[in-house]
């Protein structure tokens, strides 16, 4: 079976059906997927641009709930290959629950799998996680 790579466009045409032909494709793609008969392999950037894109203002405006309810199905498809899926998935339910943007989110998700405790950054949102401590370079 052949593997192939998928590309944030179809993750958006899918969730947002704004095309609905298109829509329809990824669909009937998805359900290959999701019985097995095709393997797609997705990077974390693809799906980061996905939360970016359907969640900004000035494009599909979803709330962060609606993206992650949106994601994790799709992400759980038994074809769909990626990298650190459990981090990805975590940090998706810290974004909700830390109401922090979502690339915040991954950093804290990702330093929990690497048991390190300690980040440099300005970024006071980094201060809602009692697992680590954020430091300012001095």
């Amino acid at each position: 079976m052949k593997v192939k790579f998928v590309d944030t466009n179809i993750f958006i045409r899918f969730i947002t059906k704004d095309d609905e032909k298109k829509a329809k494709k990824v669909f009937e793609l998805f359900k290959l997927v999701e019985q097995g008969k095709i393997k797609l392999i997705v990077i974390e950037a693809v799906l980061a641009e996905v939360v970016y894109t359907l969640s900004s203002k000035k494009l599909y405006a979803l709330s962060m709930e609606k993206v992650r309810q949106v994601l994790i199905p799709i992400i759980e498809m038994k074809g769909l290959k990626m990298e650190n899926k459990n981090v990805f998935l975590l940090a998706l339910d810290y974004m909700i629950d830390k109401k922090v943007d979502f690339e915040d989110a991954l950093i804290v998700a990702y330093m929990v799998k690497s048991k390190i405790k300690r980040v440099y950054s300005y970024d006071r949102d980094f201060d809602k996680f009692k697992q680590i401590k954020r430091v300012e370079p001095r």
